[in-house]
């Protein structure tokens, strides 16, 4: 798939194929309510939520979301993670299953906490 190019994430997620968009508005919320004083952005062509740092970043792909919280927000949650194909910060979600919003809450959350109590970058 052609990477999207977006000005905003509404227009990311617009822009995206047909069968990306409900996994990208879920997990965009998802992220909004662990993280509501953090800011939406386009960086690298990909939708970020940032808070002094970015926090995490996500991307519609022909089959699959990617969510890529860095890899020590991911750590804690490797047993939970078994079922997923992993990259070193990153988590692919495909489009003909459920999105484990859940799980995706829990993660993120790491992040934050990361975050905040450590000023952590991308680790």
């Amino acid at each position: 798939m052609a990477r999207i190019k977006a000005a905003t994430v509404s227009a990311y997620i617009a822009a995206a194929p047909p069968e990306a968009r409900k996994h990208l508005r879920a997990i965009r919320a998802v992220l909004r309510k662990v993280a509501p004083k953090a800011t939406e952005a386009i960086k690298w062509g990909l939708p970020v939520l940032e808070e002094r740092r970015i926090l995490f970043a996500y991307a519609a792909y022909r089959t699959h979301l990617n969510f890529m919280p860095t890899p020590s927000a991911m750590k804690p949650f490797k047993k939970d993670l078994v079922g997923y194909h992993t990259g070193k910060g990153s988590i692919r979600f495909p489009y003909d299953q459920p999105l484990p919003t859940a799980l995706i809450r829990r993660i993120a959350a790491q992040r934050v906490r990361e975050l905040r109590d450590n000023d952590a970058k991308w680790m």
